[in-house]
């Protein structure tokens, strides 16, 4: 940072190293045990850690803000047009007509297997508690006509849920990670895909299928088959559906391709076609463009008055507000670690040991995750650990991406007692705490072993 440009850390590694674990065991013990808000929690954190670490009082401002500011610029538009585009396809019925169309398409025999691709479809702009509950009145009602218990339907779409919101933008973790590591969101996008998708079939379905077997459970009788929500009474058809939730993804892949073309000169960059193209597909514009496509198309096409969809849109906005801020929070604390020289040390740290950094990412955020419970709080606060031993490493963008899905896959282990979504699924499939533990938390804990592998995997093609 500019204001820190002629300052220098006079501590060694040692004492800043205990810095930062006082620092992070204190942010654990203030949210977990003094149950202060994560977002608060961040901000007192990252200013006691600027006074210790000896930041200079007159630029422990500009530091606090400059973090916060890089990292909610494109969390807060990804994440906040990511949504509107998600309740515009959920107001409409899209969820419920494409879980339909799959099964007519796969059949019932394989209807926990059409869930499961219907909510990975779905999952894509929508974050897991909005999904889940959009999708229960279908799980429930496929669970209670084709019999075998609530969990062999129910695991295979919350299995599909879970690591598209830990594994995809515009999600927040995966999007803020990928702020403070410089990576590609596009790119990301592709990887994560081929992380995604594999771990999915390990995890949700073959797990979820056998899981769901063993742990027989009735579908729950409330609210006649789960939380019903407002739908048309003509909703779009599938095709529609999966076009709306494409579309942002074929734009974004569009400027990646264009981007890659013409860093290797198949094209010329300083074209104007180029240049606009690219803007198009740039995540925050694409996001824009299929929001609006989607607003006509779900919306005034479809009969709801304009004064409707913006209300729609402006109710979507106000459950993320938390998410976005704790994000940014993050980033804060991620840039008076980078500021203070912390991150520096336990670069130098890990290297000295000689930890590969993707076992070293793997770890940091498990152990994150395990203590705080919180998937984009663990992935956001071990990207800002990780920042400085990256951006010493000179990695190219595909394995830039690499580490950000193992840090990705960290940040969903051991789901437990502390993680909203151990109580969220719990609660609403009627299971008590040690069957959510034998289901969901060994199904959150393979699909983080297994995306780790693969990530270690596409890391290594991408040394060769």
């Amino acid at each position: 940072m500019d204001v820190l440009e002629n300052w220098t850390q006079p501590m060694g590694t040692a004492p800043l190293m205990f810095i930062a674990a006082g620092a992070v065991a204190l942010l654990l013990f203030l949210i977990i045990k003094f149950k202060m808000h994560a977002f608060v929690a961040l901000i007192l954190v990252s200013v006691l850690t600027a006074f210790v670490t000896g930041i200079p009082t007159g630029s422990i401002e500009d530091v606090l803000i400059a973090g916060f500011a890089d990292t909610i610029a494109s969390v807060a538009l990804l994440v906040g047009l990511g949504v509107m585009l998600g309740r515009l396809v959920e107001v409409s019925g899209g969820a419920q007509v494409l879980a339909e169309a799959l099964m007519r398409l796969f059949g019932e025999k394989r209807a926990p297997l059409a869930l499961g691709v219907a909510s990975l479809i779905f999952g894509f702009p929508v974050f897991l508690d909005a999904a889940l509950v959009v999708m229960l009145p279908v799980i429930f009602a496929v669970a209670r006509r084709l019999g075998g218990g609530v969990l062999l339907y129910a695991l295979p779409a919350a299995g599909a849920f879970s690591v598209m919101h830990v594994f995809l933008p515009p999600h927040p973790g995966p999007v803020a990670a990928a702020s403070l590591l410089d990576g590609s969101v596009g790119l990301l996008i592709l990887v994560g895909l081929v992380v995604a998708l594999p771990t999915w079939v390990i995890s949700g379905y073959i797990f979820g299928q056998w899981s769901g077997r063993r742990f027989i459970r009735p579908v729950p009788d409330f609210i006649s088959g789960g939380p019903q929500q407002e739908h048309d009474e003509h909703p779009p058809n599938a095709a529609v559906v999966i076009a709306m939730l494409l579309l942002p993804i074929l734009l974004i892949t569009m400027n990646t391709v264009l981007d890659t073309l013409s860093t290797t000169g198949a094209i010329n960059g300083d074209a104007t076609w180029v240049g606009i193209a690219m803007t198009i597909g740039a995540t925050p514009v694409a996001l824009l463009i299929s929001v609006l496509v989607a607003s006509v198309v779900l919306g005034t096409r479809r009969g709801r008055s304009r004064s409707t969809i913006e209300k729609l849109l402006d109710g979507s906005l106000g459950p993320i507000c938390a998410i976005i801020l704790i994000t940014g929070a993050g980033g804060m604390f991620g840039g008076v670690l980078v500021a203070s020289g912390i991150g520096d040390a336990l670069a130098g740290s890990l290297e000295n040991i000689g930890m590969p950094i993707m076992i070293a990412g793997f770890l940091i955020s498990t152990i994150i995750r395990v203590a705080q419970g919180s998937a984009t709080v663990a992935l956001t606060t071990s990207a800002a650990l990780m920042q400085p031993l990256v951006a010493a490493g000179d990695y190219n963008a595909m394995q830039v991406a690499a580490i950000i899905m193992a840090l990705s896959a960290g940040s969903v282990m051991l789901s437990h007692v502390n993680d909203s979504g151990f109580w969220l699924v719990g609660k609403f499939l009627e299971l008590d705490v040690k069957t959510t533990l034998k289901t969901w938390t060994v199904m959150e804990t393979i699909i983080g072993f297994v995306a780790f592998l693969i990530s270690w995997a596409i890391f290594g093609i991408a040394s060769a």
